[in-house]
């Protein structure tokens, strides 16, 4: 499949992405970001073109991937003239009808995954999750996503949302958690490092259990002796004192439910 792709965007999934795609043979043509270093550091990688300008986006793409901020989509697209080319984003909350009034083909390819420019991803262990406003385009999104990834499913924008809340708590939070726990070892003059064998059993166990049959600690049977010395301990940090009550509410609550 010979395809142009044009990437809108040049942060950490689009790079990612972008850096993924040319691997497997497809032909970047350009990258467009408003900040002209993260633009010319993945062209760059890519070897092709880059621009800082809507207005010198190139237009004999076949397919572009707005790889933005969810609240920068509208504002960076508008005025922008696909003709009847493929726009499709990247995003796991906005639906796919968003794209309408800039293009009358359109679609989403969502990697769910976390990316950071600098650390490299085995995509073919990413679920890709595709959404297109006919089957025609659906197929070639099925194509390219074929190309990088073992698992493509079709997915609409109502589940999609779903999928990324979902996300945001095994992910986001997860690792706000471990920013936390790095916070306050600092105020012990303790290493994060000495947690990473306890984080990676965690993350491991889920694999082969359901998360709830995996969870340990005092506040499944709500040990109200350690978790209000645990409280106490962090009088002086009312931040995290306030975020270990909520979650050990939380798991208590859980817990208590039959499924």
């Amino acid at each position: 499949m010979s395809l142009k792709l044009c990437f809108i965007g040049a942060g950490n999934l689009a790079t990612r992405l972008a850096t993924t795609c040319s691997e497997a043979g497809l032909e970047i043509v350009q990258v467009y970001s408003r900040t002209e270093d993260s633009a010319k550091l993945l062209a760059e990688k890519l070897n092709t073109a880059y621009t800082t300008q809507t207005s010198s986006l190139v237009n004999y793409a076949d397919i572009y991937f707005v790889a933005l901020k969810d609240s920068a989509v509208e504002q960076v697209l508008s005025g922008i003239e696909f003709g009847d080319k493929l726009v499709v984003h990247c995003s796991g909350s906005l639906p796919m009808n968003v794209l309408s009034r800039f293009a009358k083909n359109h679609g989403v390819f969502y990697p769910l995954q976390t990316f950071s420019k600098n650390r490299k991803v085995d995509f073919r262990k990413i679920p890709i999750f595709i959404e297109a406003s006919s089957e025609e385009y659906l197929q070639i999104l099925k194509e390219i996503a074929n190309q990088v990834s073992e698992s493509v499913t079709v997915l609409n924008s109502e589940k999609r949302k779903s999928l990324h809340i979902a996300a945001v708590f095994a992910c986001n939070f997860a690792n706000h958690c471990y920013a936390m726990a790095a916070k306050y070892l600092e105020t012990k003059d303790l290493p994060f490092e000495i947690l990473r064998p306890l984080i990676m059993e965690t993350a491991s166990k889920v694999q082969e259990m359901h998360p709830k049959q995996a969870q340990t600690g005092p506040a499944i049977r709500f040990d109200e002796n350690i978790i209000n010395a645990h409280l106490n301990e962090l009088t002086e940090m009312p931040d995290l004192q306030e975020l270990y009550n909520s979650i050990s509410k939380s798991i208590f609550a859980h817990h208590q439910k039959k499924q």
